[in-house]
């Protein structure tokens, strides 16, 4: 699968119709979708959430995610948020690359650089019975982001994969560690 960019914001494909396939029967009172992109997973939350925002770096992703969401945010993952939220979930820029083209597919390095900048930021973002939900793939490194994940008290399980031709999607659900709140 190719991820990547059109129109200045990312186009679903396998990983965001995975994803949301995924989420589609979560509920709760609120839900942060970070990297919103076009807004699939926003939307998706939304017929089960109360309140949903969105993030983006990219303005112009953020104007076609307000399209249909009300409560989209220019901000670095979480960084300029103060609420909690229920659910916060991520499709992960998980491409290894060696510098930063574009910010909705580049994960830099080995793919895990810009996803941990993001489970940093949304960690201090849930609610103590909360979740975080992230999809990253099997051509990142994706075992640093579960020990980064663990490593700031969240129980972590693979609960998803999907095989693709050259590459394995993974969902991975973070659980806040009651013990270490």
């Amino acid at each position: 699968m190719q991820k990547e960019s059109h129109n200045n914001y990312y186009i679903p494909a396998e990983d965001s119709i995975f994803f949301a396939d995924y989420l589609k029967d979560k509920k709760g009172r609120s839900a942060l979708d970070i990297g919103t992109g076009s807004g699939i997973l926003a939307n998706i939350l939304s017929t089960n959430f109360s309140l949903v925002v969105a993030t983006d770096v990219n303005i112009s992703a953020l104007v076609k995610a307000h399209d249909t969401l009300d409560n989209c945010i220019c901000c670095n993952a979480a960084d300029a948020l103060h609420a909690r939220f229920d659910l916060v979930v991520c499709n992960l820029p998980y491409l290894p690359s060696d510098e930063l083209l574009d910010p909705a597919v580049d994960g830099l390095h080995d793919g895990t650089v810009i996803p941990s900048m993001i489970i940093k930021s949304a960690s201090s973002r849930i609610e103590k019975n909360g979740k975080m939900v992230f999809l990253t793939s099997s051509l990142a490194k994706y075992e640093t982001l579960v020990q980064l994940a663990e490593s700031l008290g969240f129980h972590v399980t693979i609960v998803a994969k999907k095989k693709l031709f050259y590459e394995e999607l993974i969902i991975i659900e973070c659980t806040k560690n009651q013990a270490l709140i």
